[in-house]
């Protein structure tokens, strides 16, 4: 029991820690392509953490086959939407940056 909850918060603190190197990644970042990359790459290690974290209090397979499925859902949203605002950006004649 006591191992299972150290995992829970372990796990939690990092999904944590990726949400702020996301949120870092996006103030930090010179260009909007190194944003999305940032932000997306992190956000979905950090909902994945998570998710693990909850999975291991769940009550039921039903519960962890919800997180699973909420966590699914995400990452394909994450994906769409990034590609969509690169696309944009892309098609507006944003250039990556260069150093």
């Amino acid at each position: 029991m006591i191992a299972s909850q150290t995992a829970t918060i372990l796990l939690l603190l990092a999904g944590a820690v990726f949400f702020l190197a996301g949120t870092v990644g996006l103030l930090r970042f010179p260009d909007v392509y190194t944003r999305l990359h940032s932000l997306t790459k992190a956000d979905n290690v950090g909902l994945g953490l998570i998710a693990t974290g909850l999975a291991l209090q769940a009550e039921s397979w039903a519960a962890i086959g919800k997180i699973a499925l909420i966590w699914l859902l995400v990452l394909l949203a994450s994906a769409t939407g990034a590609h969509l605002v690169a696309r944009s950006a892309r098609r507006q004649g944003v250039q990556p940056w260069k150093p």
